[in-house]
């Protein structure tokens, strides 16, 4: 089992060796991971069947809107800012990050999960500027 302490050392390790994003990056991902199955768990979805986090299984669209709304969260009108700062400008960088992860073992993925199912899947501008700019973004 992995240990926070064995985890951040993984990350370092990684962010290190792949030199595009900085651990911020990675870590920031990782816990927003959690944030997604708690709020997946919260709205009722969670099923008894799938007990420990380790087995479950969240889709690229449903982690990209918890990237999104996890960010917006933490940060607040500053979260495209400060992810831009971490190297992270687009949905496509999010999918690296956690295909980096899967690489690293820290985290595990399906066969069906590509790499593409991260394209596109929102402007970074629209996600994080507009959301304050209409007022505060509204939470699942």
């Amino acid at each position: 089992m992995l240990t926070e302490t064995s985890i951040n050392a993984r990350i370092e390790a990684l962010a290190e060796r792949k030199l595009r994003f900085l651990p911020d990056a990675y870590h920031f991902v990782f816990q927003a991971l959690d944030f997604v199955l708690e709020r997946e768990d919260r709205l009722g979805r969670g099923a008894a069947s799938e007990p420990l986090a380790a087995d479950r299984h969240i889709s690229a669209p449903q982690l990209l809107e918890g990237l999104r709304a996890f960010a917006l969260e933490q940060y607040g009108p500053l979260a495209r800012l400060v992810l831009e700062r971490w190297g992270v400008c687009t949905t496509d960088d999010f999918g690296e990050i956690v295909f980096d992860l899967v690489d690293g073992r820290l985290l595990n993925k399906q066969d069906s999960d590509r790499l593409e199912d991260f394209r596109n899947g929102f402007n970074f501008r629209e996600a994080f500027d507009k959301a304050w700019r209409t007022g505060r973004p509204s939470r699942a």
